[in-house]
């Protein structure tokens, strides 16, 4: 979390949209019978909801 807090707003969009990315290839390779570490497909729901979590408070700060 430290490291998500760290984050610039710019830094935190652009790691959502790589986690989305990785989110869309993990089902692709589900799908296909590739995926050899389902939880991945877990942790990276779950990466994505903490960094815009932070990014709400971190807006909601500004106001």
């Amino acid at each position: 979390m430290a490291d998500i807090r760290a984050m610039s707003p710019d830094q935190m969009d652009d790691a959502v949209l790589n986690l989305k990315k990785e989110r869309f290839n993990l089902r692709f390779q589900r799908a296909t019978g590739q995926l050899e570490n389902t939880s991945r497909m877990k942790q990276a729901r779950r990466e994505i909801a903490r960094i815009k979590t932070v990014a709400a408070q971190k807006r909601a700060k500004m106001r």
